[in-house]
């Protein structure tokens, strides 16, 4: 194919210069190329953006290749040069041959690397930059540059060409050009940002191959992307990874780690990092304090979030909106409502406005201390103040006259809410599903189920639980065993959802038949369907049926939490597979994961019942190690393996290690 180029290209740009370019017709283009077109070279995974260059007049060559001719002079055109104009010439070729054309009076590398990069960098169209990077290195024969191959690989990131990612680092290896930090830290955040995770950690392993030290950014960045995408067991063992890398934590990093921890049910690593902290010189703020209240509070452990709240407070740690709405409902949940009502009413004057989650919080712990009153007032409140009500403030309403079997003003406020154009959720309907089965209206709540499977609403598993146990309730477990058939083939909503329902019922053979439809159709990502599923076989003592599941989930990239790996664990040693049940630990371990302390004392009995004591010996001198490791439970477990194995003299040898002051 013959391309026309105007003759007006082939000379520099200069003051004045009108730039003309024949743009080819779409037809003309190669596949997937919006303005340049390439030919191809024989690696494969480079041949998607590659062209073979052609041999170019004026430098001359030998059997083995061209010469790299070197220009004698003592300085660049740099500064004569008007780097715009040049960009705006460049802008208007549609083909390699234009490009090179443009720039053919500086094959002589007359303009420096430096300025060149800097072109690189200003040039925002991907394919144009690639054809850039092509004619430094074949045309004009610059020294290959690792901040030229920077710069294009974060121009191809941008634009979400992976392949071609993967064929400039192919490259730069090929070219003999080590990738930097920057490289690295291009390649795995962009690939973390798109939840390409696996492709991030495998850049993330090649890094350290070549043992590239990665910077606090980039670890930060890996788990907070970690973070985001739920995969809390990845975060802690990226955190692990910075840490012995040697790098110190910063606060965010820390703060992070905190909300991973407690996501991961770790509590006490979630607890220590406070401590890890201060001995760091990063002092905790109101952020730390608050995450670790949140994670507290959802485990339900609030006399501990109650203690963590004294200590901010001790520490003058500033409170926020978010630590009082958090203390708000810990009050309440310690039959504190007074101590709640306080707090709330008195946040205005340490600066602090109550927003809407403050006011549902209070309306929810009026409701549990069956102070009815007060809900209504402060309910009504919101309304003449104009303060925002949202489908939680109703929902909690709703409850409340759940409480009082007041199903008639229920159901009103659901009309009220929705005059106020504010959607009902799947809480409300189960609420009110709920409510009318308690005072024996069933027919009504199985109405509203049926008006919503017919709407094509998203059922959730929530609202198939409370109409399942309506039904049992009132002793139709006919109506029952008939809904839980249908999720057996779900076909008005997903196959996690009927999954998750099936194994919430203890229904094993219809949820493991969806189970199995869902996996081979790929249809299964959710971490959550996976940890149900292995709940529910290790309940039912089916243990192949864990380990299978177990496999699936490592298939898919999913990090099990500590219990799910306890539940593994357990699983192999039923099985008296020991070794594999080895394997699985170490190989988590080696991965970063954090383990509860259960999962060590689950090894140490599988151990144990295996007989292999040196095995055992060893685990636990390893374990005496770890600070996090409560020893007196650890010196208790393994004195009862011991003790279990007729082996008196070896537990009373272990328990003697109180006297010695080795417990903590």
């Amino acid at each position: 194919m013959h391309l026309h180029t105007p003759n007006s290209i082939s000379s520099p740009p200069a003051q004045g210069f009108t730039f003309t370019a024949v743009l080819l017709p779409p037809e003309c283009l190669k596949r997937g190329r919006t303005q340049f077109s390439f030919f191809c070279c024989a690696t494969p995974t480079k041949d998607v953006w590659r062209r073979k260059a052609p041999a170019t007049p004026g430098i001359s060559g030998t059997a083995a290749g061209p010469i790299h001719q070197r220009r004698n002079f003592s300085g660049f055109i740099d500064r004569s040069m008007d780097m715009d104009e040049l960009l705006l010439a460049m802008g208007q070729t549609s083909d390699d041959q234009e490009l090179y054309s443009l720039l053919s009076p500086y094959k002589c590398r007359s303009l420096s690397v430096r300025f060149m990069v800097s072109l690189l960098s200003r040039e925002k169209d991907w394919q144009r930059s690639l054809a850039l990077l092509d004619w430094m290195n074949e045309e004009a024969r610059y020294t290959p540059s690792v901040f030229a191959y920077n710069v294009v690989l974060r121009n191809v990131l941008r634009a979400k060409q992976w392949e071609i990612a993967h064929g400039l680092f192919e490259e730069m290896r090929e070219k003999a050009i080590s990738p930097d930090r920057y490289t690295y830290s291009t390649l795995i955040t962009n690939f973390g940002k798109e939840g390409l995770f696996d492709d991030a950690l495998s850049w993330l392993q090649k890094m350290e191959e070549d043992r590239v030290p990665g910077d606090l950014v980039l670890y930060s960045n890996l788990i907070e992307l970690s973070r985001k995408l739920c995969d809390y067991t990845k975060a802690i063992s990226i955190f692990s990874r910075l840490k012995r890398s040697g790098i110190t934590p910063d606060l965010v990093a820390y703060n992070s780690m905190i909300n991973v921890f407690g996501k991961s049910k770790l509590l006490r690593e979630a607890r220590s990092l406070i401590g890890e902290m201060k001995a760091a010189g990063v002092m905790p703020d109101t952020v730390s304090y608050s995450t670790l209240l949140a994670m507290y509070a959802e485990n339900q452990k609030f006399p501990e979030a109650f203690s963590v709240f004294l200590e901010m407070r001790e520490n003058h740690c500033s409170l926020d909106l978010t630590t009082c709405n958090i203390m708000i409902d810990v009050y309440g949940q310690l039959d504190m409502a007074k101590e709640a009502d306080k707090l709330f009413w008195g946040m205005r004057k340490i600066g602090i406005e109550p927003n809407v989650v403050s006011y549902n919080t209070l309306l929810r712990v009026y409701g549990d201390a069956e102070l009815f009153g007060e809900a209504i007032h402060l309910f009504r409140l919101m309304q003449r103040k104009d303060i925002e009500q949202n489908v939680v403030t109703y929902n909690t309403m709703i409850m409340i006259y759940g409480k009082t079997l007041e199903h008639e003003k229920a159901n009103n406020l659901i009309k009220e809410m929705q005059l106020k154009s504010i959607e009902p959720n799947s809480i409300t309907y189960s609420t009110m599903i709920s409510i009318w089965g308690k005072v024996g209206k069933l027919d009504r709540a199985a109405m509203l189920f049926q008006k919503l499977r017919a709407s094509g609403i998203e059922i959730d598993p929530i609202l198939y639980q409370t109409m399942i146990a309506a039904y049992e309730k009132a002793g139709l477990i006919g109506h029952a065993k008939r809904l839980l058939h249908e999720l057996k083939l779900p076909d008005n909503i997903p196959r996690g959802t009927a999954i998750q329902v099936l194994a919430s019922a203890g229904r094993i053979e219809e949820a493991t038949w969806v189970f199995r439809q869902a996996i081979d159709a790929r249809e299964i990502k959710d971490i959550s369907v996976f940890k149900r599923m292995i709940h529910l076989y290790s309940k039912y003592r089916k243990h192949t049926n864990v380990i299978e599941v177990f496999t699936r989930m490592r298939e898919v990239g999913c990090f099990p939490d500590s219990n799910t790996i306890a539940l593994v664990l357990n699983a192999y040693g039923k099985m008296q597979q020991l070794d594999k049940a080895e394997n699985v630990y170490k190989e988590l371990q080696d991965e970063g994961c954090v383990f509860s302390d259960e999962v060590h004392f689950q090894m140490l009995s599988l151990l144990g019942a295996g007989q292999d004591f040196e095995a055992m010996e060893k685990l636990l001198e390893k374990l005496q190690l770890d600070p996090n490791i409560n020893m007196k439970e650890l010196h208790l477990v393994v004195a009862g393996i011991f003790e279990k194995a007729d082996r008196p003299d070896d537990a009373a040898r272990i328990l003697s290690k109180n006297d010695k002051g080795i417990l903590r």
